[in-house]
């Protein structure tokens, strides 16, 4: 996928779209929080049962892989205020929904959406992760 928006808050708002398209598609329901000062981006409804996600993106290509930053100005997200991160890698057009805990609060991870056995590829396309109950 192509896209120029050279601006990190807008290709993070354009991204914010992204998502909410692709999770609508999957039946889920979406709420926003009101301004920017929450620390999710956005809540999934599924069956009543609210999850908080913080979106990211990359563009950023590293040997085979591109790097994601999942901190917020340097501070990793608090398994108290978010519960997923919804990694979109731009040029591949590929999603991985991460549980917060299998970042193990590292502010950057390396997604590799070619390859079917790296470290984080039970989580490429993971919406179900999102459908589930509990965990």
């Amino acid at each position: 996928m192509q896209i120029d928006i050279p601006h990190p808050k807008r290709r993070g708002e354009w991204a914010e779209l992204r998502f909410m398209q692709r999770a609508a598609e999957h039946g889920l329901l979406l709420s926003k929080p009101w301004g920017d000062s929450a620390p999710y981006d956005v809540a999934v409804d599924h069956h009543g049962h609210f999850l908080r996600v913080q979106i990211k993106c990359t563009l950023f290509h590293r040997g085979n892989s591109y790097k994601c930053h999942l901190d917020h100005n340097g501070v990793p997200y608090d398994p108290q205020q978010v519960d997923f991160i919804a990694a979109y890698v731009i040029p591949t057009d590929t999603w991985y929904i991460l549980p917060l805990a299998a970042t193990h609060h590292q502010p950057d991870i390396l997604l590799t959406p070619h390859r079917n056995k790296s470290k984080y590829s039970r989580y490429k396309e993971a919406w179900h992760l999102l459908m589930h109950e509990s965990e």
